[in-house]
C-alpha cells in the first residue's frame, strides 16, 4: 500500500510516516499543498492522510483535486478542527474519513487500512495464491497452514506480488509500491528481499523471475 502524508507540522509528519512504514506501508511526505499537488501528479496513492489547514494550497483544495481524478486515492482528513460542523464540511468536500487531532495512532492505522479496502476495485481483504493466505489487516501470512514470520518489507513485498496476481512486477514497480520515492533505483534491496522471502516461503518455490521483466507469484505447476 502506498500512502501520502500531507502535514505541515514536520515533527508530526515524520512520526506519522515512520509509524506507517513500520506497518509495512510505502509512505511519501509533503509539508505543504504545492508539494502535495506535485507528488499526486507523479505517483499513484491508495490513501492520502491530509491535514486540512495547509500553506501553499489549502487542504480543502487538495481534497477536491483528489476526488476529481478517475483513479482517485481515498482521503483521510486529519485536522485540529474536530467539531461536528467541521466534520460535515470536510466530508462534503469529498473526504472519505475525518479524524480530529489529537488522535490515537492505532486508530489511524485501522482507518487507513479500512479506506484502502473501500477504494474502488480494491481486492478482497485476504489474499490467496499457491497455498499462501495473507491478511493485510491482521498482518498474518501462512503457507499450507504454516504460519510464516516475515519482516515488514518481506510482508509488503509478498502482498504486492499477490495483489498483482499472475502479472509480473518489475524491480521499479516493487520499489515504488513497497518502498517509497526515496528508494535508490540502483539498489539491490529488491533482489536481497526476494531472496529472503523465497527462503522463508520454502519449497517448492513460487516466486518466479524473468530477467528484464520482473517477478510474479506462480503455482509450482506453472514453473515446470
Amino acid at each position: 500500500m502506498r500512502v501520502l502524508v500531507v502535514e505541515d507540522a514536520r515533527p508530526l509528519a515524520e512520526i506519522l510516516a515512520e509509524g506507517l512504514r513500520d506497518q509495512g506501508m510505502a509512505v511519501d511526505v509533503a509539508h505543504d499543498g504545492l508539494a502535495a499537488a506535485a507528488k499526486l501528479d507523479l505517483n499513484a496513492y491508495d490513501v492520502v492522510v491530509l491535514d486540512r489547514d495547509l500553506p501553499g494550497i489549502h487542504g480543502d483544495v487538495i481534497c477536491q483535486m483528489i476526488t476529481e481524478r478517475d483513479d482517485r486515492a481515498m482521503v483521510l482528513m486529519l485536522t485540529a478542527a474536530g467539531s461536528p460542523g467541521d466534520r460535515v464540511s470536510g466530508l462534503s468536500l469529498g473526504a472519505d474519513d475525518y479524524l480530529a487531532k489529537p488522535f490515537h495512532f492505532p486508530e489511524l492505522v485501522l482507518r487507513v487500512h479500512a479506506l484502502a479496502r473501500r477504494r474502488p476495485f480494491a481486492r478482497a481483504r485476504t489474499l490467496r495464491a499457491a497455498g499462501i493466505e495473507l491478511d493485510p489487516v491482521r498482518r498474518t501470512v501462512t503457507r499450507d497452514s504454516r504460519r510464516l514470520d516475515l519482516s515488514v518489507k518481506e510482508f509488503a513485498l509478498l502482498e504486492a506480488l499477490l495483489r498483482a496476481g499472475p502479472r509480473f512486477l518489475s524491480t521499479e514497480d516493487l520499489l515504488e509500491q513497497v518502498w517509497d520515492e526515496n528508494a535508490d533505483p540502483f539498489t539491490n534491496t529488491v533482489t536481497v528481499t526476494i531472496g529472503r522471502l523465497r527462503r522463508k516461503l520454502g519449497s517448492p518455490s513460487i516466486i518466479t523471475t524473468t530477467p528484464g521483466v520482473g517477478y510474479r507469484i506462480a503455482d509450482a505447476a506453472d514453473e515446470a
